[in-house]
């Protein structure tokens, strides 16, 4: 449910100048081509960008979460959501 929803109670929101042309050509090939293993990269780049949403960030790298379309940083980042 998490991968989907995030956390309800602790909701996120996504600034603006942290989708940059890498952040969003990264997450739409992850979107389009269901290539989670690339999360951690996108972690990289949302930092890069300014991300410091240890919400965000932590969700790209956890190496234990099922990632799947509809994943809710992917989609934040999109502007799905």
């Amino acid at each position: 449910m998490r991968e989907v929803y995030g956390n309800p109670f602790r909701p996120v929101a996504i600034n603006p100048a942290w989708r940059t042309s890498d952040v969003m050509l990264l997450a739409q090939r992850i979107y389009d081509a269901r290539e989670f293993g690339a999360m951690p990269i996108l972690a990289d780049a949302l930092q890069d960008a300014g991300c410091d949403s240890d919400d965000i960030l932590n969700h790209c790298r956890d190496t234990t979460a099922t990632h799947v379309r509809g994943c809710w940083v992917v989609d934040l980042v999109l502007g799905k959501s």
